[in-house]
């Protein structure tokens, strides 16, 4: 008789969540998705506008590998599901100077870029940095990123044969620290210490280490046609065609707990999903906060969840663009980045800030005089209140600056456009608004995010709150490392173990390939 398929709950559709999900599907898992939304992606969510869905979350997609890997499992190819278009130029940066200054996927392009903008010394300092920041990538991959936990003896033993890598591992070396190691421009130093937000930290706060981002999308950007959360739409419909079952506008209330494990988990209405595992794709401070039941509230400690990254204030709207020669990611400088971190070090709404802006529609070139898509996002401090003229105060201080810059709108985006970091805060419960997890601030903040494996028995994390940390390849990748958890915690409980006979043969694992066991 064939044996029943051992049942999992995933909590939470967005890419952690659907990554695990997957995965799980493949190893031959019974997997229910629930999620309070309406559909799939979590952050990678897209709103209604005049020109079609805009994206309110992530924009562009790095280390494609990753999810090439997911539709393998599946028996497909990303480019059969979604149309991914390769961004040569990786950002345009505007300074309020009047300078600009794209970078591009080729170095040599980069290079020479720098050169025409800051001269050849800050070329050269351009090509040390670039040379450090590909080594921290190197050596960080596998014993951070793509293992279960971070390996200190590893990171230890890669060090003191790489001296060269040194100045971005001492302790208190911050990233803005390690720039100016490098570049006598200030606009180049602060350019490239904007990466410490990508995942949710202040540049004069963030390690040095952080300086391995740039190598992750010099490696290679893309867009998604349509906008990123076509890619949660794809993964969704792959996991449903292997199996995976979806519950949408269901929302979780409660893990149980049996016998010392988990056996379930009771959705809205009292109805109760057994499992033998569950997979909870949120904010661990969702946990710690009681949001799931007393059993889940003691699965992380507290330190997991706090301190809070930044947050944001987002606009997603629809509008007719003039003035700026926009592509796809463009980054509008302030002047003075002390009136933009400062004040969200003190939790206020930053007096002059650095404005990202998405033009969704542009990433295969610029429409012609019609309506586009655009998202703005300004940093903010995580747990912030909302106050009364918050949306005006946010407003003039967007898009007055951007109209500083020769670039406005029209129409006017309207009052609902604006996502707030209260609104972030009711949507993903525990998160305080932050939608990086865990600050990166801080020389072992990598080492302190929770991991797959909880104190619970058969509850794992994903998302970009657990290791390894924020960003869509990120969340993917603690999707897989749950799945890897629950798989070997599986079959270390298996009456019947497995004995080591000299002279086998290797089999390949659904979730591992021929890749040898961590």
């Amino acid at each position: 008789m064939e044996e029943p398929r051992e049942k999992v709950v995933v909590i939470g559709a967005g890419m952690g969540g659907l990554a695990a999900a997957i995965r799980l599907a493949a190893s031959g898992c019974a997997v229910t998705v629930v999620d309070m939304a309406e559909g799939p992606g979590g952050k990678a969510r897209a709103i209604p506008s005049d020109a079609g869905p805009v994206d309110t979350g992530p924009t562009v997609l790095t280390m494609r590998h990753v999810f090439d890997a997911l539709f393998a499992l599946g028996g497909a190819r990303m480019e059969d599901h979604i149309r991914l278009i390769p961004q040569p130029i990786l950002a345009r940066h505007w300074w309020p100077d009047g300078s600009s200054l794209d970078l591009f996927h080729e170095t040599e392009a980069s290079i020479e870029a720098i050169r025409a903008f800051a001269g050849p010394r800050e070329a050269e300092g351009f090509i040390r940095f670039d040379r450090l920041a590909k080594g921290l990538y190197d050596a960080f991959e596998q014993p951070v990123m793509l293992s279960p936990h971070p390996d200190t003896r590893a990171i230890t033993r890669i060090a003191s044969m790489r001296p060269q890598l040194w100045p971005a591992l001492l302790p208190g070396v911050t990233l803005e620290g390690l720039l100016r190691q490098h570049f006598r421009d200030p606009r180049l130093v602060q350019l490239f210490a904007r990466y410490a937000t990508y995942v949710g930290g202040r540049p004069g706060k963030s390690p040095g280490v952080l300086a391995l981002i740039w190598r992750a999308e010099a490696t290679g950007v893309w867009a998604v046609e349509g906008g990123m959360h076509g890619l949660a739409l794809a993964l969704a419909q792959l996991a449903q065609s292997m199996g995976v079952r979806f519950r949408y506008a269901t929302k979780a209330r409660r893990i149980v707990r049996q016998g010392g494990r988990v056996t379930g988990v009771e959705v809205e209405g009292a109805t109760t999903l057994p499992c033998r595992n569950c997979v909870f794709n949120g904010d661990p401070g969702a946990l710690v906060e009681g949001h799931l039941g007393d059993a889940a509230a003691a699965a992380v400690p507290a330190k997991a969840a706090q301190p809070h990254s930044l947050s944001a204030w987002v606009w997603a709207f629809a509008a007719r663009p003039h003035g700026a020669d926009l592509i796809h990611h463009n980054v509008f400088f302030t002047e003075n980045p002390r009136a933009e971190f400062g004040p969200i070090g003190q939790g206020r709404m930053p007096e002059a800030p650095t404005l990202y802006i998405c033009a969704q529609d542009r990433a295969a070139g610029a429409p012609q005089d019609q309506m586009e898509r655009f998202e703005i996002i300004m940093n903010a401090p995580s747990g912030i209140a909302p106050y009364a003229d918050e949306e005006a105060q946010c407003r003039t201080r967007t898009f007055s600056r951007l109209k500083d810059f020769g670039l406005t709108f029209s129409p006017d985006p309207a009052p609902n456009s604006l996502t707030t970091p209260a609104a972030l805060a009711k949507r993903y419960p525990g998160s305080q608004g932050a939608i990086y997890g865990r600050s990166p601030e801080g020389l072992m903040a990598a080492f302190q995010r929770p991991q797959a494996k909880t104190a619970l028995p058969g509850l794992y994390l994903a998302g970009g709150g657990a290791h390894p940390g924020a960003g869509v390849p990120m969340a993917a990748l603690s999707g897989q490392h749950a799945a890897e958890a629950i798989k070997r915690d599986r079959i270390s409980a298996s009456k019947s173990a497995p004995t080591v006979m000299p002279g086998g043969t290797s089999m390949g694992s659904a979730l591992t390939g021929r890749a040898p066991s961590r």
